[in-house]
């Protein structure tokens, strides 16, 4: 019997009846996190619905199994706990009828199935009303109907009919689902949540640093005003006690020569009175030359004005200077330093990068400083020369610089106060040089497209990136694909058959994608491949396009080279460079009827000093002409085949079959298949061609297979 989850519709937002009390309880629908009932007096108890056929043995085993896993379902969200739910089947005595085996979940409506969800006794009175998790976030939330268990067999009666079921591990299975994915959320949120925290503490950290730079500055201008102020105070001082001295020396100039007129002045009053008192003769005699003394004393000016004033002029004061430090006390410090940010993803162009940085405090800041300098080996005691540019804003645009290069920045914030410590050196690199597609080593088939391409760098680059764009056709569209993460300066792409595709390739690295390489067109109409001039033999030429293999007689005249591992040194012979895709492969060679030549396939390893066809590497088909006859041989392993063919080939078909293990070759002119090698192909093979005499061999690749090749 199938175990089924019914769901009925969702609920509208109409008012339940008074007595219900409505829990949510949807595990499957809802976006947020889950959340357990709310605790509460309120109990509920969920009914059984008894199964409709008689209880045997089988089926109260299967019931016993279905009631187990109800309850791990119940036991997986917390719902077991019987304050909160109180008993979750009532037994046989209580319902009267028994347990009813296998369970689903079937959602309903609470107003119309309150019956199977019993409040407790001693709580009818005391809940009215919806009871929920009373969050406003929950309202979506509050639409959702309960999911209840319901019995296999019941989900086809009137009462469920119309409900949508689902079996009960997919309902478990969906509830795991949505317990991950919150979990996911929380995972997320306790990121953001650390993130935040540690910005935090760059923040605290940065609140620390700027206070104590603070209190440095104003300790510092604190110091200097009061160094300031005590000169001031000394110049004053000195200069006021100058200005004592003097006065003071002149006051007492002064006062000496007072005192000096004093005392002339006191001698001669003694003088005279002593001459009144002598006799007439004397009297006289004695008075001219007083007479004369007197006048000459007389004459002289004594100065009786003070020179000196007693008061001191009031002295002004300059504190100009005290104002312009006690106004710089006001004024912002210099700024921190900056923090430089990492480069960030596709930032850079093969000749500039984009530099950002910014400040974790409000410093004020007028300019930036920016430096840089390539990160390279320079010879000891030579550093690399530095270049250093002064912008406005908190990112810059460095030009001129080497494509694939890494670069070292650092930048300096500055304002009036001075500029601000440097800021930790980060490493930039600009983007690659375009690549440059190897065009002549391009090799295709019907499926897939093996490119390869130079670098274009001197340093390694991180990956490359192909991107195809299907040339545009009548009443279609070009659609451009990208293949990306591309370790290596090749790459083997599947395409579409029949189609046109331009391909270019682009470089990255941390800095981003360098530009587009030149194009290269790619027919898949065919299998197209190049001829490796590596194998070539000394003898023969490769014509410019690549296509003609030609053998001169001037050459043929010279010594055999020495035997090479790569190189054909006695079979002068070439090797082409066939796609390695397995599927099959077609080509044609247009040949001289009187030219004795071979063409076929071999492995790479092929001996070079073998002929081909003369060992068991090679299949190949040649061709001998002499006395006006035509001799072909299908040669593998020095052996072949009994075959006559009467009319001689001008462009002989060849067809690889790898699916098949089978290499057969067509005389195109005439439609006929001229022979079939059946290979053991468990390795990639490559056309061969070869040239026993001066002549030459036309190549035809690249072209559609014939219809009757295809039977073939």
């Amino acid at each position: 019997m199938e175990e089924v989850v019914e769901e009925e519709p969702r609920l509208d937002r109409s008012p339940a009846p008074e007595d219900f009390h409505f829990y949510h309880m949807d595990l499957y629908d809802c976006e947020d996190t889950l959340q357990s009932f709310p605790e509460g007096n309120t109990r509920l108890r969920r009914e059984t619905v008894q199964a409709e056929g008689g209880p045997g043995q089988a089926g109260e085993g299967q019931a016993q199994r279905d009631l187990q896993e109800v309850n791990e379902f119940i036991h997986l969200y917390g719902l077991e706990d019987d304050h909160e739910l109180g008993d979750e089947f009532l037994d046989e005595d209580r319902m009267g009828r028994s347990a009813y085996p296998p369970y689903g979940l079937k959602r309903r409506e609470p107003a119309r199935e309150q019956r199977d969800w019993r409040l407790g006794e001693e709580d009818e009175a005391e809940d009215q009303g919806y009871a929920g998790w009373g969050m406003a976030g929950q309202s979506q939330a509050l639409q959702e109907a309960y999911r209840t268990p319901i019995r296999g067999v019941e989900k086809d009666i009137d009462e469920h009919k119309e409900h949508e079921v689902t079996p009960l591990n997919k309902a478990l299975e969906s509830a795991k689902d949505e317990i991950h994915k919150n979990m996911y959320k929380l995972e997320q949120q306790i990121i953001e949540m650390e993130n935040f925290a540690s910005h935090l503490e760059e923040v605290f950290i940065t609140v620390e640093e700027n206070f104590g730079r603070q209190e440095q500055n104003f300790e510092s201008h604190y110091n200097e005003i009061l160094e300031t102020l005590a000169q001031k105070y000394e110049e004053k001082i000195q200069a006021l006690g100058e200005k004592k001295k003097e006065k003071l020396e002149a006051l007492y100039g002064q006062l000496v020569s007072c005192g000096e007129n004093l005392n002339t002045c006191k001698e001669l009053m003694e003088t005279i009175e002593e001459i009144c008192h002598e006799e007439k003769v004397d009297f006289l005699k004695d008075a001219v030359a007083m007479t004369d003394r007197l006048g000459k004393f007389l004459k002289t000016k004594t100065d009786v004005e003070i020179s000196a004033q007693p008061h001191f002029e009031d002295q002004t004061l300059d504190f100009s200077d005290v104002e312009q430090l006690m106004g710089s006390m006001n004024t912002i410090p210099a700024p921190s330093a900056p923090v430089i940010n990492p480069q960030a993803p596709n930032s850079a162009t093969g000749s500039s990068v984009r530099v950002c940085w910014s400040l974790y405090s409000d410093d004020t800041v007028e300019s930036y400083w920016l430096s840089y300098r390539p990160v390279q080996d320079s010879p000891p005691g030579k550093d690399q020369e530095e270049f250093t540019v002064t912008v406005k804003e908190t990112y810059c645009s460095v030009t001129n610089l080497e494509p694939n290069t890494q670069y070292e920045f650092w930048v300096i914030a500055k304002n009036r106060a001075g500029p601000s410590p440097s800021s930790e050196h980060a490493v930039y690199m600009t983007a690659p040089s375009p690549p440059v597609i190897k065009t002549e080593a391009i090799r295709s088939c019907e499926e897939a497209v093996l490119i390869c391409w130079e670098s274009g760098n001197l340093n390694p680059v991180d990956s490359y990136t192909v991107e195809l764009t299907q040339v545009e056709m009548p009443a279609t569209s070009g659609v451009t694909e990208s293949v990306v993460g591309i370790p290596t300066c090749e790459s083997l792409i599947q395409l579409q058959p029949g189609q046109s595709y331009t391909i270019c390739v682009r470089a990255l690295n941390v800095g981003g994608p360098s530009a587009r390489s030149e194009p290269a067109t790619v027919c898949t109409t065919g299998s197209y491949f190049p001829l490796n001039k590596a194998t070539c033999h000394p003898w023969l030429n490769i014509s410019e396009d690549g296509f003609m293999v030609i053998r001169s007689e001037r050459k043929s005249l010279t010594r055999e080279p020495l035997p090479s591992q790569t190189q054909f040194t006695r079979c002068v012979a070439v090797m082409g460079n066939l796609i390695p895709v397995r599927g099959r492969h077609y080509w044609e060679v247009e040949v001289d009827e009187c030219l004795d030549y071979t063409v076929g396939v071999a492995f790479e390893d092929v001996p070079k000093q073998e002929d081909l066809g003369a060992n068991g590497l090679s299949w190949c088909m040649k061709h001998t002409f002499a006395a006006s006859r035509h001799k072909y041989e299908f040669l593998h392993n020095r052996t072949t085949p009994d075959i006559r063919i009467t009319v001689p080939p001008k462009k002989i078909g060849i067809l690889l079959d790898y699916e098949n293990s089978k290499l057969s070759f067509f005389n195109v002119d005439i439609a006929q298949h001229l022979y079939t090698f059946s290979c053991q192909l468990h390795r990639f093979v490559h056309p061969c061609f070869s040239l026993e005499k001066p002549g030459y061999l036309k190549i035809c690749n690249g072209i559609s297979m014939p219809m009757h090749a295809t039977f073939y």
